[in-house]
């Protein structure tokens, strides 16, 4: 059994789960899907087409699935989707997709802080930390265990590697390679980040060999074509490296700049 408020609206084709709380002056819209033991707290708004995993929590004044903010959108049927374990605090929109990919989707056990934004067709993996007020524009990709500390704001279909940290109040321009720490103005490089990654259990060993590649790629005076060059001929393959050089070869926008200082 579901516990819903009489004060809240649930639209009676809405598909909502077991133990799912909506609490007063929620707001169910039609072809909407709840999962089990989620929260929907007062004043959230969840519109057509969301899809909550289980055990999420949505905080007050946060609206889910709303239509995009894209004058190419003409009314088509799209999704926003929001994966397990997953918090939406105060404020935060996620708007559903576009023809584009059909979906926006935000991956398990992530936290959308205050005020932060989700625009269409973006995809967020698992584990992911918005910042308040961070901005996504639309078709951006944030890849697993990213933070995009507070009033970060990424350009339309930019790409942020796994593991990656990034300086409150930055403008993300280009694409964030993995295991990487950004910041300054313009942002740049500034080192691994180093915390994340031993706090999720990467050895020594392994943090040595990923500062091996960002050695080659961004101090040591080579155009990216020539580090990659030198970083295949010449570091050992691992995981780690494999996965930079996948991510900077598929880099449309381009990757950010070095800083020679840093």
């Amino acid at each position: 059994m579901s516990n819903i408020s009489s004060l809240a609206f649930v639209h009676p084709e809405a598909q909502i789960g077991k133990d799912v709380v909506i609490e007063p002056f929620a707001y169910i819209d039609r072809n909407v899907e709840i999962g089990e033991g989620t929260v929907v707290m007062p004043y959230a708004t969840v519109l057509f087409g969301a899809r909550i995993g289980k055990n999420c929590t949505i905080f007050p004044h946060a609206t889910i699935s709303a239509i995009p903010q894209d004058l190419k959108f003409r009314g088509e049927e799209s999704l926003a989707i929001i994966g397990d374990r997953t918090s939406v605090r105060e404020c935060v929109t996620v708007n559903r997709g576009t023809a584009s990919r059909g979906e926006t989707a935000v991956g398990s056990d992530c936290l959308l802080m205050a005020y932060s934004h989700v625009a269409h067709d973006c995809v967020l993996k698992d584990f992911v930390i918005l910042g308040n007020a961070t901005q996504l524009a639309g078709e951006v990709e944030i890849d697993d265990y990213a933070i995009l500390s507070g009033g970060t704001l990424v350009h339309q279909f930019s790409r942020i590697g796994a593991h990656t940290m990034i300086q409150g109040g930055s403008k993300v321009p280009k694409d964030i390679p993995p295991y990487t720490m950004v910041g300054r103005e313009p942002l740049t490089y500034v080192g691994l980040n180093f915390v994340g990654l031993r706090r999720r259990g990467f050895s020594s060993e392994v943090i040595n060999s990923i500062q091996d590649v960002y050695r080659y790629l961004y101090l040591a005076g080579y155009n990216t074509t020539q580090a990659l060059e030198r970083i295949e001929n010449e570091l050992p393959e691992t995981k780690e490296r494999n996965h930079i050089i996948d991510f900077v070869k598929n880099s449309s926008r381009g990757i950010i700049r070095g800083n020679m200082e840093g």
